[in-house]
């Protein structure tokens, strides 16, 4: 153990823990030992050395005593201070660690006296990001031997983003309040600010995509009659499924596999060019579209729709696992928070076309296409509106720059222009104002495909 080092217990309980070491290093002991003087410790040193120079001066011998004792007195705080060697360990632990926008987050901090000797005073201090608040301190008292003192703070942030929390900070101080000396622990923590998530009504947009819901469609899990995947006979089973080729080769009675509901496809395209979009902050265009990105996942997520999320760049997620898709081959909760921790850090691109996107659409059996458009130019309204072909049906919501800029209610000329290009090409095109409501343009693309009254649109039904 190094001096005035700190050790670490094993973790527990779901805490993270790390090694508190010296802010300066061993190598500079003395330095750091006199570095860690406070003011009135500094002061009696001052004032030491200044008695000492009078007594020298004017020949006062008990001067001269008074001084070293002033003097000395900060010198030996530092230095027993300094020597002392507590083992302490320090963990952290978040409740959540993955949150809303807006939302708090509780960050739980427990240090364990893990030696045989209480401690003195300490102040424990946690460093975390200006924009969750300001730096947490405490100041904990006397930790008896095998003790444990445990504090908490709030943490709360209205952008989204990957924030570290630590390292954690102890101070030592003396009973004097001459010195006062830091350790760090190595380990820090993330938490995760992902966009809000509004919930969202259930619509009516039937027949969109192949799969569960009134569009269902029902496929065999086979080829050809070469090409089947045969299993075993299973009491119940139709005579009329036996396949007696398989059960010729293999011996046993052998039947076809039933036919297999195809999952409903859900993409969710996300315009991020920085030309794209203007402003900056939590009400700017292109956090809505980010927002609004994350409600439409989870909604449809939650309607049983196999989603992937895809970028003008033509990244998608979560990746080519499962053609792209997930919620089929995977969780449905693991698939939204890989792609919440996505849209966290999600940023504006250097693309400036979307012909990237337009080729991540593979062609034809995408199903649901949900896109957040920015500023679109005549030659990336085209490409959009080709989109169309590849997609079973296509959604899409515009953000004009020039109407949020200024807080416009009606869509700019050249937004309603590309309105009408895409809607032409058979798109359920939808411009959002400034400051307007994902679930009012949610019911209003609803109301555009099949001309019925917003009022109702709380009913039953879903994308399906």
């Amino acid at each position: 153990m190094t001096a005035g080092g700190y050790h670490t217990a094993d973790p527990g309980g779901g805490f993270a823990d790390g090694d508190a070491t010296n802010d300066k290093g061993d190598k500079s002991g003395l330095r750091t030992a006199l570095s860690g003087l406070t003011t009135r410790g500094r002061s009696f040193l001052a004032a030491g050395i200044a008695a000492a120079i009078c007594a020298y001066v004017l020949g006062q011998s008990d001067l001269l005593r008074v001084g070293l004792l002033l003097a000395a007195l900060p010198l030996v705080c530092a230095g027993v201070l300094y020597r002392t060697r507590y083992r302490v360990a320090g963990r952290r632990r978040l409740s959540p660690a993955r949150v809303p926008a807006g939302s708090e987050a509780r960050v739980h901090l427990r240090i364990d006296n893990i030696s045989r000797l209480p401690t003195g005073l300490l102040m424990l201090q946690d460093r975390v990001p200006y924009v969750l608040g300001p730096r947490p301190r405490f100041v904990l008292d006397r930790v008896e031997a095998s003790g444990r003192r445990e504090v908490s703070y709030r943490v709360r942030s209205d952008l989204r983003g990957r924030y570290p929390l630590g390292p954690l900070q102890l101070r030592l101080t003396d009973p004097f309040g001459m010195c006062e000396l830091t350790r760090s622990f190595s380990a820090y923590d993330t938490l995760t600010v992902i966009p809000r998530v509004e919930p969202l009504p259930p619509v009516r947009l039937a027949g969109e995509a192949k799969g569960y819901g009134d569009g269902r469609q029902r496929s065999l899990a086979l080829a050809g009659e070469d090409d089947v995947i045969p299993r075993g006979y299973r009491y119940g089973d139709d005579l009329r499924r036996v396949h007696w080729r398989s059960t010729a080769r293999y011996g046993e009675l052998m039947v076809r596999r039933e036919e297999q509901p195809q999952r409903a496809r859900c993409t969710v395209l996300l315009d991020t060019r920085d030309g794209a979009f203007q402003g900056a902050g939590p009400d700017a265009a292109f956090e809505w579209a980010v927002s609004g990105a994350a409600s439409v996942l989870v909604h449809m997520l939650e309607r049983g729709f196999s989603v992937r999320l895809l970028t003008d760049t033509g990244n998608s997620v979560p990746g080519e696992g499962s053609d792209g898709f997930a919620g089929a081959s995977q969780e449905s909760a693991d698939a939204a928070g890989l792609m919440m921790d996505t849209l966290s850090v999600v940023d504006h691109s250097d693309s400036v076309s979307l012909s990237a996107a337009y080729d991540g659409l593979r062609g034809g059996n995408e199903g649901l296409l949900i896109a957040f458009f920015g500023d679109l130019d005549e030659e990336q309204a085209a490409v959009a509106a080709k989109m169309r072909q590849r997609s079973g049906g296509a959604i899409a919501f515009l953000l004009d720059s020039e109407t949020w800029s200024h807080g416009g209610a009606a869509p700019a000329g050249r937004c309603a222009e590309r309105q009408r290009m895409l809607q032409d090409a058979g798109w359920t095109a939808v411009a959002v104002p400034a400051g307007a409501p994902l679930v009012e343009a949610w019911r209003q693309a609803d109301h555009d495909r099949f001309g019925t009254s917003t009022a109702g649109m709380s009913g039953a039904g879903g994308w399906s």
